[in-house]
C-alpha cells in the first residue's frame, strides 16, 4: 500500500503505471467509495496532460475523459411556459462537441442505446462562432418514443444516453479519427449513475469490450498503439464485472494486462492510500455492507425487505472465508446467547421471501429496529472497516421484538 500527499503525486503514479517501460500496462481499474475524490482525480489527470513541459511544449490535451463534468454538458430545457417542447440542451462552448458533425455519430449512438433503452433521439445543429472559426455544433437533442415526440426521459435514461454519446466518440477515437490524434489516454469515472443493476452489467460488458480494443489497438503499420485507460468506480457490482471481463481470455485473445487498486482517504481529507488488490469479492462484500449501513441510517436511509437477503449473503460469504459452511458461524460469534437465538430466527425467517428489488416493500418499524441491531452487532464483532461511512445509530437501546414474517410476494 502506498500513500500520496495530494492528487498531483497520485496522478504521477497512475501515469507511471501505464507508461512504465519495463512492466507496462494498458489499463488501471480503481475502486473507491463516494467522497474519496474520484472526480477530482480524473480532472487532475486531465489537467496534467495539458500542462506545458518538455514532452508537451504546446500544452496539447492528451486525455479524453468522462466524469460528472461530462454529464453537466447536457442540461434540460423543460419549456415551463408552453409545457410542450422538452429537450436536452448541449453546451456549445465545450470542445467536447467540436467534431460531432464530422464524426457522424448518430448510427453508433443508436446502436448502443438500443441495448439499454427503448426511445429514439434527434440532434439539431447550429452554426457557432469559435474564435475566428465557424463550426456546426449540436444545439440540442430531443427524444421520442413511438408516436410521442418531445418526451421527457428519466434521469437514468438521460445518463445512459449521454454515456452512449461518449461510447460512440470513443469508437471514433480508436478508429484513429483525425480529431483525436493527440489523445493518448481515456479516463472514465463512474459512468453508471442512476442505472439499475441489469443495465449496469450490460454497460460494464460493453465497456470492457471497448477497453480490450483500446488495449490491443494497432496503428496503420500494424505496430502496437494502445490507448491507455484509467477507470474508477464506487459501484461494487460494476467494478466486479469489469474486472472479470477484462481479466478473462476470450477465444484466442489473451486477458488484458491491467492493475486493480483500492483508493482510500482514511480521514476524509489529507493523504490518499492506493492499495493493489486482486480480491474483487472483497470490494463487493465491503461495499454491500456500506450500502446496508447507509440504508439503516434512521435519519437518511430507508430499509426494504430485500435488505435482509443482502445481509444474509454477506454473512454467508464471511462464514465461508473463515472456513465454515453457514452463516450460523457469524451468529455464534456474538456474546449474548439470547441475541444469537433471536438473530438466527430473524435471518432465517426474513431472508427467504420472494422480494422484488424493482418493486421494493419497506420494512415495518419492528423489523427495521431488529435489522439495525443485527447489522450493528455483525459489523462490530467482525471489525469491518467501512471507510467514509458513519455507523447507523440504533433507534432505541431496548431489545427489538421478535421478527414478524413478511407476506410472500
Amino acid at each position: 500500500m502506498s500513500t500520496y500527499k495530494n492528487l498531483t503525486t497520485l496522478v504521477a503514479r497512475l501515469r507511471d503505471d501505464v507508461n512504465n517501460p519495463t512492466k507496462q500496462v494498458s489499463l488501471v481499474l480503481i475502486f473507491a467509495y463516494n467522497r474519496t475524490g474520484k472526480t477530482r482525480l480524473s480532472m487532475e489527470f486531465k489537467d496534467a496532460g495539458r500542462r506545458r513541459n518538455k514532452k508537451n511544449p504546446a500544452g496539447t490535451p492528451d486525455t479524453l475523459y468522462f466524469n460528472a463534468f461530462t454529464e453537466d454538458l447536457f442540461v434540460w430545457e423543460n419549456d415551463l411556459e408552453g409545457d410542450s417542447v422538452r429537450r436536452l440542451q448541449l453546451n456549445e462552448k465545450s470542445s467536447f462537441f467540436n467534431a460531432m458533425t464530422e464524426l457522424a455519430l448518430d448510427e453508433t449512438i443508436a446502436q448502443y442505446l438500443s441495448r439499454y433503452a427503448d426511445f429514439d433521439f434527434d440532434f439539431t445543429y447550429k452554426e457557432v462562432e469559435q474564435g475566428e472559426d465557424k463550426l456546426f455544433k449540436p444545439d440540442f437533442v430531443s427524444f421520442r418514443k413511438g408516436d410521442q415526440t418531445n418526451i421527457k426521459v428519466s434521469r437514468g435514461e438521460q445518463n445512459i444516453f449521454i454515456w452512449c454519446v461518449f461510447m460512440a466518440i470513443c469508437e471514433r477515437m480508436l478508429d484513429g479519427h483525425e480529431s483525436y490524434q493527440g489523445k493518448k489516454y481515456l479516463y472514465i469515472d463512474d459512468p453508471i449513475s442512476s442505472l439499475d443493476d441489469n443495465n449496469a452489467i450490460s454497460v460494464a460488458c460493453d465497456l470492457a469490450k471497448l477497453l480490450r480494443r483500446a488495449a490491443t489497438r494497432k496503428n496503420g503499420d500494424g505496430a502496437p498503439a494502445p490507448i491507455k485507460v484509467i477507470f474508477s468506480s464506487h459501484h461494487a457490482l460494476f467494478f466486479n464485472v469489469m474486472c472479470n471481463e477484462v481479466g478473462r481470455k476470450i477465444d484466442d485473445s489473451p486477458s488484458v494486462e491491467h492493475r486493480r487498486y483500492f483508493l482510500h482517504r482514511p480521514s476524509g481529507d489529507g493523504p490518499y492510500t492506493l492499495q493493489a488488490t486482486e480480491d474483487t469479492p472483497f470490494f463487493h462484500h465491503v461495499a454491500t455492507l456500506a450500502e446496508l449501513q447507509r440504508a439503516a441510517d434512521p435519519n437518511k436511509g430507508k430499509l426494504y425487505t430485500f435488505h435482509f437477503n443482502a445481509l444474509r449473503s454477506v454473512m454467508e460469504k464471511t462464514a465461508s472465508f473463515f472456513g465454515h459452511p453457514s452463516m450460523a458461524f457469524c451468529l455464534k460469534a456474538l456474546d449474548n446467547v439470547e441475541d444469537r437465538a433471536l438473530f438466527n430466527r430473524a435471518m432465517n425467517l426474513l431472508s427467504h421471501g420472494a422480494y422484488a428489488i424493482h418493486e421494493p416493500t419497506e420494512m415495518g418499524e419492528d423489523n427495521k429496529a431488529l435489522f439495525r441491531r443485527i447489522l450493528h452487532e455483525f459489523i462490530t464483532r467482525f471489525e469491518f472497516a467501512l471507510p467514509g461511512i458513519v455507523p447507523a445509530q440504533l433507534t432505541a437501546p431496548a431489545p427489538a421484538p421478535a421478527p414478524r414474517e413478511a407476506p410472500v410476494q
